[in-house]
């Protein structure tokens, strides 16, 4: 880039000297245009190829999506290699988008709390998608760009009976003197510092790289409560006491209480949820920086799969609305002429039936939160009230519509 800005100046330098000469015909024009191109050189040079077309000319195309193993509903590996969780739904939305199978065209990758951006910046992911909070300082000073806030959620703390018993009647100080379980990296780690400050307590932290160490270390007694995105801390409780069965019954996970460290199912006896959240945490997807075109993709994709939801479009009736003569329908699933308003880039655009394929594979965003949560019947378009066998309720919440009171929002395809 230096190199190009000096030759730059070289040449302005040398075309005004010229245009000083008497006789020249080089003009002030003249001079106005070598700057423009040498602007526009630089801008050029300066711009990465996107994301987006380095995935299409992998061989075969393939997509590397950053992920979580250990949070279930949100980033879960299954024993018999299979994913589930909202943060995997998206990234098979995406993948899906660009034309991928994601059964077959996705590679995952670990992304853990202190790992995460390095993958991200250093190419070896190309989409993060894995609980991380949008924050100012993470936008400003990281070589990330965040797109769809896919989970709006806030810190929690999950807490040991035995350790603190639940009498109904909970104070900050309550944990006063204790240590905590925190992710290394995470912005619960400051939230936490921030939290005990606020509220005049003395607490030790027990720093753990990923979700399973921190369960590891809370059953065995190391810390007296463990803290993390409420998602997350719902989730952790509900996979200590529970075994995670599938669809036909059958147990995938068995309790983690018992064989998460050498201990009973009496060291899991009384967990609760303190009544309390420590922070806002919109959790969202992010790109590498100046990765513009490939953003607007993984954006749009979220916003599609809300809008389908809004307007009752889901993985079951989408071919039904293919003949429908409402503008907001045929832009939405790629029959109005306007589609697809540009997005991907010049040697990969995306298909017109770009969100078909998205709701064919995946299905709408209650859809999603179903399969991630829930029983997996819902039928995506009568409300989260409709929801059922949830581990984690959307009604009432912030990640309900906007028209249900909660604030999933897409703005507008057109």
């Amino acid at each position: 880039m230096r190199r190009i800005l000096a030759t730059m100046m070289m040449l302005l330098m040398t075309t005004a000297a010229l245009a000083g000469c008497a006789g020249s015909d080089v003009t002030q024009e003249d001079v106005d245009q070598a700057r423009a191109d040498g602007e526009a050189a630089g801008i050029i040079s300066a711009t990465p190829v996107s994301t987006l077309d380095t995935i299409m000319a992998r061989d075969p195309p393939m997509m590397k999506c950053g992920v979580k193993i250990d949070q279930w509903g949100m980033g879960w590996l299954n024993p018999d290699g299979t994913r589930d969780g909202l943060d995997v739904e998206y990234c098979r939305a995406v993948a899906s988008a660009i034309g991928l199978d994601p059964d077959t065209a996705i590679e995952y990758v670990l992304a853990t709390g202190t790992t995460r951006f390095d993958l991200l910046s250093g190419g070896d992911i190309d989409v993060l998608i894995r609980t991380t909070t949008w924050t100012a300082g993470r936008d400003a000073g990281l070589t990330a760009d965040f797109a769809g806030i896919n989970f709006f959620d806030g810190q929690g703390i999950l807490i040991r009976g035995d350790m603190v018993p639940n009498d109904g009647d909970y104070q900050p100080s309550d944990l006063d003197g204790l240590s905590i379980c925190v992710g290394s990296g995470t912005t619960t780690e400051g939230n936490l510092a921030d939290w005990a400050l606020v509220n005049g307590l003395t607490i030790s932290t027990v720093n753990v790289a990923t979700g399973t160490e921190g369960a590891q270390r809370f059953v065995a007694g190391e810390c007296s409560a463990f803290t993390g995105d409420m998602s997350a801390m719902v989730a952790r409780q509900y996979v200590l006491e529970n075994d995670i069965v599938d669809e036909n019954g059958n147990v995938t996970s068995a309790a983690q209480c018992g064989i998460v460290a050498d201990s009973t199912d009496d060291d899991c006896d009384g967990l609760w949820i303190a009544p309390e959240t420590l922070s806002k945490e919109p959790l969202a997807a992010a790109v590498r920086d100046m990765d513009t075109e490939w953003k607007d993709v993984v954006q749009w994709v979220w916003w599609g799969m809300v809008t389908a939801e809004e307007m009752g479009i889901n993985s079951t009736n989408y071919v039904d609305h293919l003949s429908s003569d409402n503008p907001s329908v045929m832009r939405l699933l790629g029959t109005h002429a306007d589609s697809p308003y540009g997005l991907g880039t010049e040697d990969n655009p995306l298909p017109a039936d770009w969100m078909q394929k998205v709701l064919m594979n995946v299905g709408n965003y209650g859809e999603a939160w179903d399969n991630s949560f829930c029983d997996g019947s819902y039928d995506g378009h009568s409300g989260s009230d409709a929801m059922t066998g949830c581990k984690l309720s959307r009604s009432g919440t912030q990640n309900a519509l906007v028209s249900e009171g909660g604030l999933q929002y897409a703005a507008p395809i057109r």
